[in-house]
Order: C-alpha cells, then structure tokens, then sequence
C-alpha cells in the first residue's frame, strides 16, 4: 500500500488534487459551522443545484470556462435566498428547496435537449457526484483555489467577531451598530464560491458533506464556537486527505469516497461524545 501511495506521489496531479482537496475542505468548514447554526444547512444543496444549472448552460454554449456562467448566477442566488429569504412570502428554507429543484430538472432538462454532448449521461454523472475532473488539475487552478482560500481564511479571521454575533443574534448585532446585511451578502458571496469551487472535488450533489459533517461532528465534542469551528476545520481537512488516498488505493470515486470518510468521521465523534457525556 505505501510503495503505491509513494509512487502515485511522485505525480503532479495527485499532489495537486491534495491541496484542492484540503482547500476546498478547510474553507467549507469555516463556513458550515455559521450555517449550521443558523439552521441554513440546505443552502449547500440548493447552491450546488444552481451551478449545476449554470453548468449546463455553459455547456449548450460551448463554453470552454464555464465559471463565467456558474459563479454569478450561484453568487446572485446565494444573496437573494441569504438576505432576501426572510422577509419574502416563501420563507428561506422553502425558497431553497424550490430554488433547487428546479434548477436541477431545468439544468437536465437543458443538457438532454441542447447539449453538443454524445454522452449526456456520463457528463450529468461526472457533475453530480464528482469526477476524475480532481485528478486533471492545472496548475492555474491550483494556484487560483489557493488564492481564493487564502482570501476566504482571511476575511474569517479579520471579521470573526461580526460573523459570530451575526451567527448567534442578527437582531443584536444590529442593535450594536454592525451591518448585518453587508455581512450577510459577503457570507453569501464566499459561501457561493466554496460551493462552486466544491464540486470539483465531490459533485453538486454531495457538496452539502462538506458543510454539514464537519460542523455536526464538532457539536458532537465541543460546545465553544470557537474550538467547534477549528475542530471542523481539522476534520474536514483530514477526512479530505484520507478520502483522496483511498480514492487513489481503491480506483473508487473521489468525491463519494470524501463523503465516506466525513460520514465514518461523524459516526466516530458521536461515539466519542457519548462516551465523553458518560464519563
């Protein structure tokens, strides 16, 4: 198994997936703690629906970079369920759960009728549950996901206060002077890129693991903000590195094999935190 993983290591393609992987998984995590507790948890599915949707449409025409397409419709979707959710007449949750349901049979609908594709149903597959697209990274890319995380680590760390009185009591926040909306719309914004970034690496429709299991788990053990936010950094990080290696090791999906590891990971830390009540 070593001499395997070593010489799978001397690859450039395989590194590359690890640090996208770890990226991706590291900025879910921030985030999905915040959503969580704001019972905002579905927001990851409808989203991943939406890029897919913008993913089809990139696809009809023949786009060779179909971010141009799916980052601005996500992002513009995020804002409006984010911030404008509330105080509609259908309510966020179920805003979303429209949102992504349509967009989904309309992104498929759009892919069986137009798209140039002799093989619809593997590029639908390969776009749901994530394909070897990880795998055959470029280096731009890479170099493009470390920016975007560095940025998304950053604003986490600078404005971590506002994001915690925002997560625990909106109303309060802006009764202490802090423009929960401006911080609602970059949330959304930041939120709108991970998901977009995420499907790379497990597909729009297992991109919710990423957000939810890592948070869940840390509840499990902790019940600070702050240690439960960098124990589900931790754990994604790790569940991300272990899931690519056994993807790598097995020849399995690495997207489901991402999820598996978050799931075995949660399964472990309700165990634990039972045993911890205990005693």
């Amino acid at each position: 198994m070593f001499e395997k993983l070593f010489y799978y290591f001397q690859f450039e393609f395989v590194i590359y997936a690890l640090v996208v992987g770890v990226l991706i998984a590291l900025c879910s995590s921030l985030f999905g703690v915040t959503l969580v507790l704001r019972r905002l948890s579905f927001i990851g599915d409808g989203l991943s629906h939406v890029a897919f949707l913008g993913v089809a449409a990139a696809a009809v025409m023949n786009m060779t970079d179909n971010m141009l397409v799916v980052l601005p419709v996500t992002i513009l979707c995020a804002v409006l369920v984010l911030c404008a959710g509330q105080n509609s007449k259908i309510k966020g949750d179920a805003s979303m759960a429209v949102l992504s349901v349509g967009a989904l049979a309309i992104g498929y609908l759009i892919l069986n009728i137009f798209s140039p594709s002799a093989n619809v149903s593997a590029d639908v597959c390969g776009t749901l549950f994530g394909s070897v697209s990880i795998l055959t990274l470029k280096k731009y890319e890479v170099f493009l996901c470390a920016a975007v995380a560095a940025v998304v680590v950053l604003l986490f760390v600078m404005f971590y206060n506002r994001i915690f009185s925002v997560t625990f009591d909106e109303d309060f926040a802006r009764a202490t002077g802090i423009h929960a909306g401006v911080y609602n719309v970059v949330m959304a914004v930041i939120i709108a890129v991970i998901i977009v970034l995420g499907m790379k690496l497990v597909g729009s429709l297992l991109i919710t693991a990423l957000v939810v299991f890592p948070a869940l788990s840390a509840m499990r053990l902790f019940s600070s903000y702050r240690t439960v936010t960098v124990f589900s950094a931790v754990f994604s990080v790790v569940c991300a590195v272990l899931g690519i290696i056994a993807a790598l090791l097995t020849g399995a999906p690495v997207g489901s094999a991402v999820v598996a590891a978050d799931i075995i990971g949660f399964a472990v830390c309700v165990f634990a935190g039972a045993i911890v009540k205990r005693v």
